[in-house]
């Protein structure tokens, strides 16, 4: 029998990766993910773009919760750095 991998494999990978590159692009991670595990860990959004499916986004938002922010306006993840918001999104 195939192992099935899940959401939250797919977060822990990101959030590797983003330890690992010091940031993640939703544009080119939405990417990597299509092509590491497969389209069906990804989706088209109302916009026609390709975006990471939502589990995987709330598995990776409980793994990195206090560790990991969103820059909104550039679309990407970081690491929490001394001086940032509390709050998960910064401007």
């Amino acid at each position: 029998m195939k192992h099935e991998l899940t959401a939250k494999q797919v977060a822990e990978w990101m959030l590797g990766e983003l330890k690992q590159k010091g940031d993640l692009y939703q544009d080119a991670i939405v990417r990597e993910i299509a092509k590491k595990f497969g389209s069906q860990f990804t989706y088209s959004n109302d916009n026609g773009n390709e975006a990471i499916r939502k589990d995987v986004l709330s598995a990776f938002r409980k793994l990195s919760k206090d560790t990991v922010v969103w820059e909104r306006e550039d679309r990407y993840w970081r690491m929490r750095k001394p001086g940032d918001k509390l709050a998960r999104e910064q401007s």
